[in-house]
C-alpha cells in the first residue's frame, strides 16, 4: 500500500528533476543551483523539456531570421510601426502597471522598463486597437505571433540577468527608434546583440539574457512572442492549446478597466506577502533564508513525503 502510494509521487519527483538538469545546464551561462531551484523556469521544466525536445528550429540562443518568413510584413512596415509607437509615448502610454497585476514584468519596471500591450495570447487589448489600429491589423494578419507590446529601456535602465519561464513560444524585437549603439544591448547565453532600427532579432527567451541602456537615448522595440516551430503535431496543438491557456492567465491591462487574468489577479494578493518577506530580508537576512527554506522544505514534505 505504502509502494502504490509513493510512487507516482517519485516519479513526478524524478520528472522534475530530471528536466529541471535540462534546463540548468542548456547553455553556457547559468544560475546558481539555489537560485535555479526556485526560479519559475523550474516549475516549467518539464513543458519546457518537451518544446526542445520537438522544436523545429535549432536550440540556440539566436535563430536566424529565415525560419520565419510570416514576420517579414513587420520589418517592411516597421516604419509605420515606429509612428504609432512613438505617438503613444509622447501621450503617455508607455509605462509601467499602476498596479501589482504585471506578473511577468512587474520586478523589470524598478530598473526602468515600461510597455504597452497590444495582444496577449488570443486577444487585442481595446485599448490598441483604439490607439495603434494600423499596428493592430498589421499583428492580426499573422497567426504566429502569440503576444505583442511596445517595449521602452530608458537611458540608464537595465533588466537584470533571467530566464523566462516558457517555452512554447521565441522572443521577436524590432528596433523602432533605438540608440543604433553597442551600449544599448542585450546579451542571450553570453551572445551579444545591439538594437538597430528597423532590424528584427529572433531569440529563445528561456536562455539566461539580459539587456541594459548605457546611452542617453531611449529604446523602443516591437517585442513579439512568436509561436516555436514544432516538428510533431500533437506537440504543435498541445501548446497552442495547455501551453497558450496558461500563459493567457497573466493577461493585464493598459488602462483601467481591461481584462485581467486569474493569474494577476491572484499576484496582486500574493505580492503583499513578498513585500513582508522584503521587510524581514532587510531587517535580518538569517532569518529571512531560514524562513524561506524552512517554508519551502515544509511544502515539498507535503507534497512528496507526508502520508
Amino acid at each position: 500500500m505504502s509502494y502504490l502510494y509513493y510512487w507516482p509521487r517519485f516519479l513526478v519527483l524524478c520528472t522534475f528533476v530530471a528536466s529541471g538538469a535540462v534546463v540548468h545546464f542548456r547553455g553556457r551561462v547559468r544560475h546558481k543551483l539555489s537560485r535555479q531551484l526556485l526560479d519559475h523556469s523550474t516549475i516549467m521544466a518539464p513543458y519546457n523539456a518537451l518544446m526542445y525536445l520537438f522544436s523545429a528550429v535549432p536550440n540556440k540562443p539566436f535563430v536566424e531570421m529565415k525560419h520565419f518568413p510570416a514576420l517579414q510584413p513587420l520589418q517592411e512596415n516597421w516604419e509605420m510601426i515606429r509612428d504609432e509607437a512613438m505617438r503613444l509615448f509622447d501621450e503617455g502610454y508607455i509605462r509601467a502597471a499602476a498596479k501589482y497585476n504585471d506578473l511577468g514584468f512587474n520586478s523589470f519596471f524598478r530598473t526602468g522598463r515600461r510597455r504597452f500591450y497590444l495582444k496577449w495570447y488570443g486577444d487585442f487589448l481595446p485599448s490598441a486597437e483604439t490607439l495603434c489600429p494600423k499596428t493592430a491589423k498589421l499583428l492580426a494578419s499573422i497567426p504566429s505571433v502569440n503576444a505583442a507590446m511596445f517595449a521602452l529601456l530608458p537611458p540608464g535602465a537595465r533588466l537584470v540577468a533571467h530566464r523566462d519561464p516558457f517555452a512554447g513560444s521565441l522572443r521577436y524585437h524590432l528596433g523602432l527608434s533605438t540608440p543604433n549603439s553597442e551600449a544599448c544591448r542585450i546579451v542571450v547565453d553570453g551572445q551579444l546583440y545591439y538594437w538597430k532600427d528597423g532590424e528584427p532579432v529572433v531569440f529563445d527567451e528561456t536562455y539566461i539574457h539580459r539587456a541594459e541602456n548605457q546611452t542617453d537615448q531611449q529604446r523602443l522595440i516591437l517585442f513579439c512572442d512568436v509561436e516555436r516551430p514544432l516538428s510533431n503535431r500533437v506537440m504543435g496543438w498541445i501548446n497552442r492549446t495547455l501551453g497558450h491557456g496558461m500563459v493567457r492567465a497573466a493577461a493585464t491591462q493598459n488602462v483601467e478597466g481591461e481584462k485581467v487574468g486569474v493569474l494577476n489577479k491572484l499576484f496582486g494578493y500574493v505580492y503583499q506577502f513578498r513585500l513582508v518577506g522584503k521587510r524581514i530580508k532587510a531587517w535580518n537576512r538569517t532569518a529571512y533564508y531560514v524562513l524561506k527554506w524552512a517554508l519551502l522544505g515544509s511544502v515539498a514534505y507535503a507534497v512528496f513525503l507526508r502520508v
